[in-house]
Parts: structure tokens; sequence; C-alpha cells
């Protein structure tokens, strides 16, 4: 009997060697060329970086950061191995013992263990599929043996470390890292690292974005093995198991700067091609991490307080619940993953709703109830009587957000949560953009309210009418002209043509007059009829003439008396540039976003020219003109249309314009401090009103005023020092040629030309984003100021 059972064992030995040595000599031939691990070349992301070293976006397929083997933790390679392959560097790429304890798994019935080594997985990761076939674990076996002859087993491991996909769209540990903790591998804690240590087997459901609770399983595995095998002590591993595992704080890690890095990518792939997506490029920008994450809430929260004094539009989408509690839960989370979510502006499906309250389900799976004034925009929609395209109901799906400072500060500052309640995402847009006004490096850039919603760049792309805000720049031509601060110009209406009724008639923005006042009253109090008065002193040719020092497409600006008010087009990108000729005594800058690009070695392929020292050639006005400028435009931040922003920030040292066009369909501040000039634009992409009372001065400065407070925190107050070439005369500054007169001191229109001899055309287009034209009717002044700018 028992040499029976001998030979038959022997027979099966037998014929399992030839059935291998068949696989073998079948498959040998087919296994590919191992140059993609003997020659590893990884598929690096695009990185786009601050100035400060913050990274603002990742471009490519796989988000993956190659760290050496040898500057991986020691921490991390034992819990990787401890749970992956502990007899990695006794075996020879195959673990027969572990071969040998997933059969018996299997034959037993129990359940189907894995036997794959560390060098098997590289093997499968970088050359096969993930199908369970048998010429698929033939070929992986192969492989593996092939590996182990021609590479060391440390080259092994950090291939496999650096290739393995570990959930979320990240290669890798480092990136993984990166990903779930906002950290570097060497910052990891002992919990941290186990996590990512147990999620090569279940990446994609396992990991602890997806499913935190199957990931902290899979983690206390991890350290029960490390402990097993000696790594760790059960105090260790219980201490580990309690680790609260926070994500990356959202609002002091992540700086949100999409609309720039889209300009990054784009210049990138231009100068390298596709190869910018994989070969680990790295973009540092100016921007500078602070200012961007204070820019962008500023006009997040100047565009979400303009939404709340709109009418109420209406449920975004809506769906009926069943009446079961726990079926309409399901349902309504299933309607949420149809939803696009935001940070601030939760999409959330209403559970009840009555008019005193709501109550309703958001993405993190909270059920929020909404009462009080978190109810405001939406008690008529709460009436039984409301419309069905108006009505909130169970089923509907609205936004909510949280209320007030407590909001931001959230639990961390020992408060109570803020209550909720229900919003409107904004339609109207708005940019902002600092830069500084020596080198031109942008300090920051925000393109819109959300980068995900719309791509469309408005610091950038946006052609809009910048109404008042560009009075300054005619003001400096005429002070090249004759004029001077104290010239005295009539506030008054235009003239009749030889007793003929004017066709153009415009006015001030309160359509009140003043009469006779000096220019640099006029620019405090934004006078449009003495700013038209200039105009048509200095003339249109020799306005367009100084203009064009300043940047500005002339292409785009009238040829007529309108542009006085700001009729033309810019780009808020364009006003940050001329007022930049203003801030830094009278020399152009060209503005600069992307400061140096390396690649994944950390070799240079490009880097930003230095800005030019500033010399006479150089210079586009002259000195003394950018200072009496700014003298006026002190006054305006100071007493004027913008006194806010003194008042706001306590600091004398800052100057700029409010600009809003006719029936406030764009609303802008543009200024500066002698460190940084800021732009605020806002107005819908389809230009329409904002609202009958809404202006510059009350839309797009505060949005300067919060951004400027972060970016002058600390910046000693700049006093305006007077440049050669001016003299003060009784408290007002004068071209030094002109201290015992011979300037302009009156300017009236007697002798000026016909002001209607050029008039802009009905049914002009307004510059912007490809809107319609203005309607035929519309107001015939589309660049004054309107009621309520100041």
């Amino acid at each position: 009997m028992l040499s029976s059972l001998l030979v038959g064992a022997a027979t099966l030995l037998a014929v399992g060697a030839l059935l291998l040595s068949v696989a073998v000599a079948w498959y040998w031939p087919q296994l590919p060329p191992l140059t993609k691990v003997t020659d590893y070349r990884p598929r690096q992301h695009l990185q786009v970086f601050t100035a400060d070293g913050v990274e603002i976006a990742q471009f490519g397929s796989e988000r993956r950061i190659f760290v050496p083997v040898s500057q991986v933790p020691q921490r991390l390679k034992d819990a990787v191995l401890a749970v992956e392959d502990s007899d990695f560097y006794v075996h020879g790429g195959i673990s027969w013992r572990g071969l040998a304890r997933a059969a018996l798994a299997r034959v037993s019935g129990g359940r189907m263990q894995g036997a794959s080594t560390i060098t098997q997985q590289v093997a499968r990761t970088f050359f096969l599929n993930m199908r369970r076939t048998p010429e698929r674990k033939i070929k992986e076996v192969l492989l593996a043996l092939q590996i182990e002859r021609q590479l060391p087993k440390d080259r092994i491991l950090e291939l496999y470390l650096n290739q393995i996909y570990l959930g979320q769209h990240s290669y890798g540990f480092a990136a993984a890292a990166q990903t779930y903790f906002g950290k570097t591998l060497d910052q990891l804690s002992l919990g941290e690292t186990a996590l990512l240590a147990g999620l090569p087997q279940n990446p994609i459901y396992a990991n602890p974005v997806v499913d935190p609770e199957r990931a902290h399983q899979r983690q206390l595995v991890v350290l029960g093995r490390m402990q097993a095998v000696g790594l760790i002590s059960a105090a260790e591993r219980e201490a580990a198991a309690r680790e609260p595992l926070v994500a990356p704080d959202s609002a002091r890690a992540v700086v949100n700067a999409e609309h720039a890095a889209e300009m990054v990518r784009r210049a990138v792939v231009e100068r390298l091609g596709e190869r910018a997506y994989s070969d680990g490029i790295r973009v540092y920008t100016s921007l500078r991490a602070d200012d961007q994450r204070a820019a962008r809430a500023a006009l997040r929260r100047a565009l979400l307080a303009h939404e709340q004094r709109q009418p109420w539009r209406g449920p975004e989408d809506h769906d009926k619940l069943p009446d079961d509690p726990a079926a309409a839960l399901r349902a309504a989370a299933a309607l949420l993953k149809e939803q696009r979510d935001d940070d601030e502006l939760r999409a959330a499906v209403v559970l009840s709703a009555s008019p005193t309250l709501v109550t309703a389900l958001i993405a993190t799976g909270e059920v929020v109830s909404v009462k009080g004034d978190g109810l405001r925009e939406v008690r008529a929609a709460l009436s039984p009587k409301a419309s069905d395209e108006l009505a909130v109901r169970p089923g509907a799906v609205v936004r909510v957000m949280q209320q007030g400072a407590a909001a931001r500060q959230g639990k961390d500052a020992g408060q109570a949560v803020a209550a909720w309640q229900i919003v409107q995402w904004p339609l109207a847009e708005g940019a902002f953009v600092a830069l500084d006004p020596q080198t031109g490096r942008i300090r920051a850039l925000v393109g819109g309210f959300d980068f995900g919603e719309s791509q469309f760049n408005h610091v950038t792309q946006a052609w809009r009418q910048p109404g008042s805000s560009f009075k300054p720049f005619l003001y400096s031509a005429a002070f090249e002209h004759g004029v001077m601060p104290e010239t005295r110009v009539d506030d008054l209406p235009l003239p009749a043509n030889d007793g003929q009724p004017l066709s153009w008639n415009p006015s001030n923005s309160d359509d009140k007059f003043d009469g006779e006042m000096t220019v640099r009253e006029a620019l405090v109090r934004s006078k449009n009829l003495v700013s038209i008065r200039l105009l048509r002193q200095i003339g249109l040719r020799a306005a367009h003439e100084w203009l064009a020092r300043f940047g500005f497409d002339m292409a785009r600006e009238p040829d007529n008396l309108t542009l006085a008010l700001g009729s033309g087009s810019v780009t808020p990108l364009q006003m940050a540039g001329a007022y930049a000729v203003f801030a830094n005594g009278g020399y152009r800058v060209s503005p600069v976003l992307i400061e140096r690009i390396t690649d994944a070695r950390g070799e240079v392929l490009f880097q930003a020219p230095p800005a030019a020292a500033p010399d006479e050639a150089s210079r586009v006005i002259p000195e003394r003109n950018a200072f009496v400028v700014k003298s006026l435009l002190a006054d305006v931040t100071r007493r004027g249309t913008a006194a806010r922003a003194q008042a706001a920030l306590g600091r004398s040292d800052l100057y700029g314009k409010t600009g809003t066009t006719n029936d406030a369909y764009d609303a802008w501040f543009a200024g500066f401090q002698p460190s940084v000039v800021a732009v605020a634009w806002i107005g819908y992409d389809d230009p329409a009103s904002l609202g009958e009372r809404e202006s510059g001065g009350g839309l797009a400065l505060p949005v300067w005023i919060e951004a400027m407070s972060r970016m002058l925190r600390g910046v000693p107050v700049q006093p305006l020092v007077p440049p050669a070439g001016v003299v003060d005369m009784n408290g007002e500054w004068r071209y030094t040629e002109w201290a015992e007169g011979g300037f302009i001191e009156r300017i009236g229109d007697a002798r000026l030309p016909d002001p209607t001899a050029s008039q802009p055309a009905s049914g002009t287009p307004v510059p912007g984003t490809g809107g319609p034209p203005m309607a035929p009717s519309a107001p015939a002044m589309p660049g004054a100021d309107a009621p309520q700018s100041r």
C-alpha cells in the first residue's frame, strides 16, 4: 500500500514537473524584456507650486512623487514588508511557503489568500494585467525570477514603493502620503504609516476617502503583523490604533489657484509637449500662498454676499423621495452623487420642509437642520402656495452654507458649529489680481468664483468696460498738457451745439452738477462732465498716444468722447499693469507668473529673468506725473469714492479709484500700495445690471480691502515723497516751471470743439466675454458711473 502511494506521488511529481517544463518552455519566449524595471523612468505628474513651495495643482493621469529607497523611512519599509512579504530579503522571488499556505487554504475551503511576493507584485504591476488566470500567474512567477537575477533587493523594493497604485489617483507611497495626510513620508506617524501599508490589498475601495472604516480595519491588520514580527510593542500598536486619522486641513493646506495653474499648464505644454504630463516637471510660480488664499476668500465672500441680495431662483434639481425614511435617505444619497459639491456651498437634498425648519442631507452623510435666519432667502418658497419652479420641498436639491466666522473657524476654535443657511450658487462672476509693481511678479490671481463651474479666466480673458477706474490715465495725460490739480473745470451739462439739442447728454452718477471745481476734487468725486472736458481739452489723438504708454490695447478704445468715461475694453490684468506705472514712479512692467521650471532631477529647464533695473530709457511717464496722480488717488481713498480703504486698513499710503459702468454692468476697484498693485472686478458674463444700488465702491472695493489687509500685514507705511520737478504751492502740487503760474487755470466750453462730433453707435457690443450687444434702448453713456457708485 505504501509503495503504491509513493509510486503515485512520484508519478504526480513527474507529471507536474513535465507540465511545468512545458509551461516554462511555452511562456518563456512570450515574456517581455525587463527594460521597464532595469531602466526605470517613473511617470511623474506635472506639479505647480507657489513661490513659497505650496502645491496648487497636479496634471497627469498618475500622481507620483519618486523617492529613492534610501530616503524612505525604515518604519514604512518595515510595515510594508511585514504585511506584504516578510521573507522578502530571504526568498529568490517566489515564496514557496506562501504558495503552500495559499494552496492549503484553497483546498480546505477557506478564504482565498494572496501568495504574491513583492517581486511578483512588481512583475504584475509593470508587465501584466490583474486578471486571475493560470497564464498570468505562470508569467508572473517567471518574470519575478528574472527580476531577482537582474536587480538587487533594494532596487526591487524601490520599484514597488514608487509604482504601486494606492487609490485616489495616487501611485507610490509618497504621493499617497500627500493625498491622504498632506505629509511627506518622513512626517508620517506610526498609525498613518500602517494605514498606507495596508492600502495595496484594496486601494480602490478600502482607502480612507472611500471607506474610512475598511481602511482602519486593514490598518489594524498591519499593526498586528508589525507586533507579531517584533517591529513594535503591544503598547505602540494600541496607541497607533487609537490615533485619529485626519485628512489635510483644507483651509490650511490647500491653495486654490486653478485659473493660474491652467495658465501654467498651457505654457508648459506649449514648451515641452506631452512629456510635461509624465516627466515629473515642476513649475514654481510667483504666487504667494497666503496672498492667494486671502484673495480667493475675499472674492468669493463678495460674490456670495451679492447673490444673497438676489431673488430666489428655485432648487437646482428635484426628485421624488420615497415615504419610508430609510429609503428616502438612500434615494437622497443617490441623488447627491449626481450633483457637483463645493467646500462652502454644499449640495444638499431636502428631506423635510416646513416654514420654520428644513432638514437636508449633504455629501458627508450628515443631516443638517436649517432654521431661523438660515431660511431668509426661501421663506416664500416654503409656502404651500409656492410655484413648483420655486418651491423647496422634499427631494429638492439646494445649496447650504454655514453662516459667519464660526463656520470658517469651526470646532478647532472651541466654538459651536455655525448655523446653516440655504443659499444660491452665484451667477455673477469676478476677478482679482495682485502684482509687485517693481518686478511684475503676480502675487495672487483669482480668475472666477469656481474653476470647476467655469474655466474662463476673467483676469486675462474678460474684456470689460473699466468705467471711472480709467479716469486717472486721462488725468495723467492732462497734466502733460498744461493742466494741474488746481485747474478749475465746469461740472455742468454740455452746452447745446449752436442752439441744437445734443444727441448725447451725459450726466454724473447722482444726476447732479456742482459747477466749477478743481481737477483734484473732480477725480475725488468722480465727476464725469469734468473728465469729458479734460479729454476735449487735450484732444483724442493726444489722449490715445498717452494711454498707449500704459499698455492699453488702443484698438479696443473708442475714438470719441466716451473714452473719458471708460467705455473701452480692458482686462483686470491689463489694469493692474497700468496702475503699476503709477505705483513704481513711471515704468512699465511685464506681468510674470512662471518663475522656474525644473525636471524630475531638479535641473532647471527655464528661469524667468530678474526684473530689469529701472532707468530713464525704460520710463514711460515722468516721475513727477506719477507722483501728482498718486496724490489725487490718495485723496480718493481718504475722502472720496473709496474712502473706506484708508479707514478700514488704517494707513495713508493707499491709492486707487472705483469704477462702475452704466447701470452697474461692471464694478471695479483698482489701486495700490507702493509694494503691491491689486485690481478687483465683478460683473455678469452676459452683461447685465448687478443691481440698481450696486457699485464699484460697494462690490469691488470690499474685495480689495479684505485681500490687501493680508498682503500688507507687517508692511510699514510709506509716505508720499515728492520727486524733483514739483513744488507745493499753498497746499497744492504744481510742476516747477509753473510755480508762478502759466498753466491752464480754468477750462470752460467757449473755445472747445463740438462735443457731438463723434458719438457712440447705438447697439455697440458690450466688451466682455462674448455677450450680446447692448440693446439700442440702453442708456447712451456706456462709461459713466452709475448711481451710488461712490
